[in-house]
């Protein structure tokens, strides 16, 4: 699967499927499993980051190959991995406020899954502590550790082992290792991609060691996201948790040629009007296509020239050319700039076999809230 047919993504029965949707193409997912498995060397270095589908179906896919250890980012993403039997399952965000409660309730209902979370400053560990140990629960913890994205953690300096220290004396939690996401790094050159993630890597590296001289057990670490896995995965002693490589996109398609993952899901829309003779008004507004991002941010492989000139709440403005070729009522194709929230604007994605779309799957992490 390799080298793909210009029309791979076409749906013999698209008639039937309303647009906006999201479309999940089931072998395309399943090689991307393999291939996700083969650069770790084995399912059990992974820890995949299931925000990008959200998906019971999919966390099934993925634990029928051998996967048993999950990163989540929300408690609603949590509750679903549990209800699929997750054993292990890491939530990557820091619970305050009622979500620690929500987290410890999950924790104390779902008995055959090992929970844990991540802290990066005392009181949040105090208050977590505290929560857990009022529930007669020790809590397994990673600290989050910045390594150069600056959006969460603490800097990998004295006071970072300072921090761990104290709290592998708190009551309610089970400190385990560390945790450091490098979400900075997506160079294109892959040499350069490497090196900044060696760079940020040693930081972490030097904690663990200040850990270890400090008496306590050498952490475990969990690592990375999807554009430096292949070089956590080199490392042997770390988990690795890419997310969006489970699905792909055409942002990281068209960044990280060197990463060598499919498309797997896409959006469908339909020509709705044709205001000027070389302009196509299609149905993919801001609500069915991730917006966060500059333009183009979704690509069309049949009109891989087109210009992207409006983008509102439902409409999707497109010049080209080629506009006479396109009737009202046309289905396009796109692959999404950025997958992940783009999966969480849609209730389902419809299923792909064998190029016949059948049964729908529920996003249903897309909430924040399922029962707990």
């Amino acid at each position: 699967m390799n080298s793909d047919p210009q029309d791979w993504y076409e749906v013999s029965n698209v008639a039937g499927i309303e647009s906006p949707g999201l479309l999940f193409y089931i072998e395309r997912i399943e090689e991307n499993i393999t291939r996700m498995i083969g650069i770790a060397g084995g399912a059990e270095r992974l820890r995949p980051h299931l925000k990008t589908h959200k998906t019971r179906e999919l966390l099934q896919m993925q634990m029928n190959r051998g996967i048993r250890k999950f990163k989540c980012a929300t408690i609603a993403e949590a509750e679903l991995a549990a209800t699929v039997g997750v054993p292990d399952l890491f939530l990557a965000y820091q619970p305050v406020g009622p979500n620690v409660a929500r987290l410890l309730e999950l924790v104390q209902k779902y008995l055959l899954t090992r929970f844990s979370a991540l802290f990066d400053n005392r009181r949040a560990a105090q208050q977590l502590s505290d929560a857990a140990a009022k529930r007669g629960v020790k809590l397994p913890v990673y600290l989050d550790v910045d390594v150069g994205q600056h959006r969460s953690g603490i800097s990998p300096d004295h006071e970072a082992l300072s921090l761990y220290v104290s709290a592998t004396k708190l009551p309610g939690l089970l400190v385990e290792g560390l945790h450091g996401y490098d979400g900075h790094i997506s160079d294109a050159d892959v040499t350069e991609r490497k090196r900044k993630c060696e760079e940020a890597f040693t930081e972490l590296r030097v904690l663990g060691k200040m850990i270890d001289a400090a008496g306590l057990p050498a952490p475990k670490i969990i690592a990375g996201g999807t554009p430096t896995f292949p070089f956590h995965a080199q490392r042997g002693d770390v988990d690795c948790s890419p997310g969006t490589c489970v699905l792909w996109d055409h942002g990281y398609g068209s960044k990280l040629p060197d990463m060598n993952f499919l498309p797997a899901a896409l959006v469908i829309t339909r020509v709705v009007s044709k205001p000027k003779a070389n302009r196509l008004c299609v149905d993919l507004g801001h609500k069915a296509v991730a917006a966060e991002s500059p333009q183009p941010r979704v690509f069309f492989p049949a009109l891989p020239e087109v210009k992207i000139v409006v983008h509102s709440e439902e409409h999707l403005v497109l010049e080209t050319d080629r506009a006479a070729e396109f009737e009202v009522g046309t289905v396009l194709y796109g692959i999404p700039w950025h997958i992940c929230p783009t999966v969480a604007l849609h209730s389902h994605a419809t299923v792909v076999r064998q190029g016949r779309a059948g049964e729908r799957w529920a996003i249903a992490a897309r909430d924040r809230k399922l029962t707990v």
